[in-house]
């Protein structure tokens, strides 16, 4: 008797991980248009500055901090692909300097294509990183798909006074990213076949790191801005810093912390069709220097899955963001540049 076929998870969808986000330009197209009625005061942040989460004030010492993220797979074993989607979910939640609190499941199975034992394992590499936070899994919803999706709703507190908003950086901050980027691309090359082990791992390693830094950074007073680096890449997420604070910012670009076998797979030419929608989309207020090759490009758009978080900071506090880094084992977290009075755009150098 043959042994049943192996499924490949990525074979079944168009795209992957956070890379098959809408493109910020269209995104901003279709919500132009979405009314804006009637905002409680208590609702502390919405849509107004494509933050990561909602945040809802209940009382003086309490607030409520909302969101939900799902995407199609971006690795073939299904127990890998639960814990990166649950990990992405739950990194919105410490974006806002939150501590999450309980999760719904978000389920989307092509029925005719995957055996519920596939569909189980994802459930549970969700579910066992709500176990390492310590939170459940109390509900969700699931339907008959074309694609696998698989996702969190997450809900979390924090205080009022803690709320790290992407629009509250100031001029003079310094800005540190908290992962090495480079997870696109490896996702790109593991589609293709052409990922190695050690490039699997470091993949694995990244995107099921979850950003917990976030929570005691919020307690910081001089740290005045946060957000995590997702599908719009660090350049799309950097300016959205930008242009919530009304800023520039100027970035080293070998100060970047990119993930070795990521940046030889860039200057092959390997990245993912996010990656030229989200330049098309922020482009032009991107700002590289004179002659940089194609492949620094590529890694300033490449969609990030469970990427790092993204902190404007008081240059004073910068070796205390650090250290917070570093007692959660981010030891890849790196000050990259930083923000200054300016139109909203970024300069690469």
């Amino acid at each position: 008797m043959n042994a049943p076929e192996k499924i490949r998870l990525t074979e079944l969808s168009h795209g992957g991980g956070c890379g098959c986000k809408i493109a910020p330009s269209v995104l901003s197209e279709i919500l132009a248009s979405t009314p804006i009625r009637g905002l409680p005061a208590e609702l502390l942040v919405g849509t107004e500055t494509s933050d990561d989460a909602a945040v809802y004030k209940l009382n003086d010492s309490q607030a409520l901090v909302a969101t939900t993220d799902f995407f199609t797979p971006i690795v073939d074993d299904p127990f890998d692909f639960g814990r990166i989607a649950a990990t992405n979910a739950l990194s919105d939640v410490y974006a806002m300097g939150g501590k999450p609190i309980f999760a719904l499941a978000v389920v989307g199975m092509p029925l005719e294509k995957l055996p519920v034992s596939v569909i189980q394992r994802i459930l549970e590499g969700g579910e066992s990183v709500c176990a390492e936070v310590g939170i459940p899994i109390a509900g969700g919803h699931s339907i008959d798909t074309l694609e696998p999706i698989y996702g969190l709703v997450a809900l979390g507190l924090v205080h009022p006074d803690h709320v790290k908003k992407n629009s509250s950086a100031r001029a003079g901050d310094v800005v540190i990213l908290g992962k090495a980027i480079g997870v696109g691309i490896l996702s790109a090359a593991l589609k293709k076949g052409k990922l190695s082990d050690a490039g699997y791992r470091a993949m694995l390693d990244a995107t099921t790191q979850l950003n917990t830094p976030g929570e005691a950074l919020a307690g910081m007073s001089a740290v005045h801005a946060l957000t995590d680096v997702t599908g719009f890449g660090l350049a799309g997420h950097l300016l959205e810093i930008c242009r919530g604070s009304k800023l520039a910012a100027q970035v080293k670009f070998d100060s970047l912390p990119v993930i070795p076998e990521a940046l030889e797979w860039a200057k092959q030419g390997t990245r993912t069709g996010a990656t030229d929608r989200n330049w098309k989309s922020y482009g032009s207020d991107v700002h590289l220097a004179a002659g940089a090759p194609d492949w620094q490009r590529a890694l300033l758009t490449d969609p990030q899955t469970s990427g790092g978080l993204l902190v404007a900071c008081a240059p004073e506090a910068e070796k205390d963001v650090l250290k917070e880094f570093s007692k959660r084992g981010f030891d890849g977290a790196r000050p990259i540049g930083k923000l200054s009075a300016g139109p909203a755009q970024l300069t690469v150098t």
